[in-house]
C-alpha cells in the first residue's frame, strides 16, 4: 500500500480517558456515570469494569515511548472531567489537571502534536444526579470545565475536540439505555442531544476565550453511510429517517441549518432551543472530526421505536469482531459528503479502526493480518478522497491500545498495541508495525532537503 497524501498529512492514534486510564479513585478523581453503570448487573459483558483498564494514568510514559516507536505525528487523548472538576462544577482538582499538563509537555518534547478531547462520555456522577445531559445546566457546567482546561493547557495545545460522538451519549445513553446512564426515554434523549450540541458551541467560546494560543477546534461526530435494503418506497423512506437520526440530526444544527424538520416530526419532540442556541451551536470551527466504523443498510420498521428503521446484515460481507461490516469506501463517501454538502474546509478522521479476535503466538507476537488489511483499505479510501480534492488533513487510528470497550467490557480488542490486562505488558501488534511503516514511507517521500 502506498497512499498518496499531502506532505503535511497527520498520522495519529487515539484513546479515551475512561477506556485506558484506570486509577478511578486516585488523586481526587470522583465517579463518572460509567463508574456507576459498570456496576449495574448485566450492563457490561462479563461484569468487566475500567477500574484498571490499561493503567494509562500511571503508565503513560511507557505508552508515549510506544507512540515514538510508531512514529506518530499526533496523539488524540481525552481529558477526564471527573479528574479535573470531580463534582462537575466548582472546585478544580489540581492533581487531576496537572496529570494532563505533564502529558502535554511530554508529547511536545517528543514531537507529537496533542489533540485534546474535552468530553468522551465520562460525565461526573454528581451532574447526572442533577439530571445529566437532559438538563440545560449540564451544558453550562461543561463550558466552565472547558474554560478551566483551556486556560491550563491552551498555551501549548492548539487542537481541541469539544464533544466526542454526541450520538452515543444521547441515543445510546438516554434513548436505548445500552450506554451510561442507561435510560430509555425519547424526550430525555432529545433534550440530551440538544444540550450536548449546545455544550459544543459553548465550548468553542470557552476555548477561544481562555486558550493563550489560537485554537483549532472541532466537533467529533460518528457518521454512517445509510442505504435502503431495497428499492421499495418504505425502505427508501426508512433510510432517509435513519440518515436523519444518525447523521443529519448532528450535522445540520452544527453547520447552521437548524434541526431537520422531518426528524422533529418523526420524534414528536421539539428540541429545547432557547434564545440564540442555534447560533451558538453553529459557531465556526477549524475542522470537522469524523469517526467512521461502518455503513448501515436499513429497512422499514413501522412498529419499532424512532426512527422506525432498523439495520440489517449485509449478506456475504466481511465483518469485524463487533459484527460491523468492513466497508472502506464508506469512509471516502462521508469525507466527500462533509466537504460537498456541509462545506467542510478541513477534515480529520478522528477515529477509524476495528476489533478482531487477535491470537498471540508462542513467541508473544500478534500477527493481526485482518487489521492490517482493514487499515490499508481505509487509508486507501482516505488517500483517494484526498486525491479527488477533499480537504482531509489527518487520520487517527482507533485505538493506540486495546482498552475497555464500553458495554463489551474487555472482550473486544481494537488496539495497534496489545495489552495483557493481567500483567499490563504491552506488545506492538503486526498492525502497529505496519502502521509505523506506512508513516515512515510517507515521511520519507515528503522529507525536506
Amino acid at each position: 500500500m502506498n497512499p498518496h497524501l499531502p506532505a503535511d498529512f497527520l498520522w495519529g492514534a487515539a484513546t479515551a480517558a475512561y477506556q485506558v486510564e484506570g486509577a478511578v479513585d486516585v488523586d481526587g478523581r470522583l465517579p463518572s456515570i460509567w463508574d456507576d453503570f459498570v456496576r449495574v448487573p448485566g450492563a457490561v459483558l462479563n461484569g468487566d469494569t475500567a477500574d484498571v483498564a490499561c493503567d494509562h494514568y500511571r503508565r503513560w510514559p511507557e505508552d508515549l515511548g510506544i507512540m515514538k516507536q510508531l512514529g506518530l505525528d499526533a496523539y488524540r487523548f481525552s481529558v477526564a472531567w471527573p479528574r479535573v472538576i470531580p463534582t462537575g462544577r466548582g472546585e478544580v482538582n489540581a492533581l487531576g489537571l496537572d496529570h494532563y499538563d505533564r502529558l502535554v509537555d511530554a508529547l511536545l518534547e517528543a514531537g507529537i502534536r496533542p489533540f485534546a478531547t474535552l468530553f468522551h462520555w465520562d460525565l461526573p456522577s454528581a451532574l447526572q444526579a442533577n439530571g445529566g445531559w437532559p438538563e440545560r445546566d449540564t451544558a453550562y457546567a461543561y463550558a466552565e470545565y472547558a474554560a478551566v482546561v483551556a486556560a491550563k493547557l491552551g498555551d501549548r495545545v492548539k487542537d481541541w475536540n469539544t464533544v466526542n460522538e454526541p450520538l452515543c451519549s444521547a441515543w445510546l445513553g438516554y434513548l436505548e439505555g445500552r450506554f451510561a446512564p442507561g435510560i430509555k426515554d425519547l424526550r430525555q434523549a432529545i433534550h440530551a442531544s440538544h444540550h450536548l450540541l449546545l455544550a459544543h458551541g459553548l465550548g468553542v467560546r470557552a476555548i477561544t476565550a481562555n486558550a493563550a494560543e489560537p485554537a483549532n477546534i472541532g466537533l467529533v461526530v460518528n457518521l454512517s453511510g445509510i442505504e435502503p435494503a431495497s428499492d421499495s418506497t418504505a425502505d427508501v423512506e426508512a433510510a432517509a429517517r435513519m440518515d436523519g437520526h444518525v447523521n443529519r440530526w448532528w450535522l445540520d444544527p452544527s453547520n447552521g441549518r437548524g434541526y431537520p424538520a422531518d426528524m422533529i416530526e418523526v420524534y414528536g419532540v421539539e428540541p429545547p432551543v432557547v434564545g440564540d442556541d442555534l447560533d451558538v451551536i453553529s459557531a465556526p470551527v477549524g475542522y470537522h472530526g469524523l469517526n467512521y466504523y461502518f455503513r448501515q443498510i436499513v429497512e422499514d420498521d413501522p412498529n419499532g421505536p424512532a426512527p422506525r428503521a432498523r439495520q440489517v446484515p449485509v449478506e456475504g460481507a466481511a465483518t469485524t469482531a463487533m459484527g460491523w461490516e468492513i466497508h472502506g469506501k464508506g469512509l471516502a463517501d462521508l469525507i466527500h459528503r462533509l466537504a460537498n454538502e456541509y462545506g467542510a474546509r478541513a477534515i480529520y478522521v478522528t477515529e477509524s479502526g476495528a476489533a478482531f479476535d487477535d491470537k498471540v503466538a508462542e513467541d508473544g507476537s500478534i500477527d493481526d493480518a485482518d487489521r492490517i488489511a482493514y487499515l490499508e483499505e481505509h487509508l486507501g479510501a482516505v488517500a483517494g478522497a484526498a486525491e479527488a480534492g477533499a480537504p482531509v488533513k489527518g487520520y487517527f487510528a482507533w485505538s493506540l491500545l486495546d482498552n475497555f470497550e464500553w458495554d463489551s467490557g474487555l472482550s473486544k480488542r481494537f488496539g495497534l498495541v496489545r495489552v495483557d490486562y493481567d500483567t499490563q505488558v504491552r506488545t506492538v501488534k503486526a498492525s502497529g508495525h505496519r502502521y509505523a511503516e506506512i508513516i515512515a514511507e510517507h515521511h520519507g517521500r515528503h522529507r525536506l532537503p
